[in-house]
């Protein structure tokens, strides 16, 4: 992450981080997706190739390695 699109910050981590994807009318959580993380306001950025694994994992029916059970909060305004 040269600059953070969010916030300009030019410094950023490598992290592994969790992400929920909405697929086909169901939910996806993919776990340990290496990303670049900016270190002043948490924007996350993946690279060509981890976003391309990430697609192909969710679209490719891959098998699950474990479920779990997730709580829905609708906004209100």
């Amino acid at each position: 992450m040269p600059v953070c699109p969010v916030c300009d910050w030019s410094e950023s981590r490598e992290k592994l981080v969790d992400e929920v994807f909405q697929v086909d009318g169901r939910y996806v959580l993919v776990g340990g997706i290496p990303a670049d993380v900016c270190i002043r306001c948490g924007e996350q950025a993946f690279s060509r190739e981890t976003s391309e694994k990430v697609r192909v994992l969710v679209h490719g029916g891959t098998q699950a390695t474990r479920h779990i059970s997730m709580q829905v909060l609708d906004f209100v305004s």
